[in-house]
């Protein structure tokens, strides 16, 4: 019984760090994708405008597009490039 207390004890942390994931706010995303490519969500904007993704602010692309470049391009994971497509599409916080 002791071990089985003791082991649920151990797996505590990882549930309360898996929840704090999970609830990562928008500016959180953009801080972390700032700190890994070093760029903003303004100098995201300006690429995608230069490789024809917006047209006078407006996308022009899907979802999948964008986040396939960016994944590609910049090694971003799925949710930090669903942050830059929503700041794309004009999501500031």
């Amino acid at each position: 019984m002791v071990a089985a207390s003791v082991l649920e004890k151990a797996r505590r942390p990882l549930v309360a760090n898996n929840l704090n994931l999970k609830n990562m706010s928008f500016q959180a995303y953009i801080d972390n994708i700032k700190k890994k490519t070093g760029k903003s969500p303004e100098d995201f904007r300006k690429l995608a405008e230069e490789k024809g993704f917006l047209l006078n602010g407006e996308l022009t692309v899907k979802a999948t597009q964008i986040t396939d470049w960016l994944k590609e391009e910049f090694e971003l994971g799925h949710g930090h490039a669903m942050a830059i497509y929503a700041s794309l599409k004009g999501k500031t916080a």
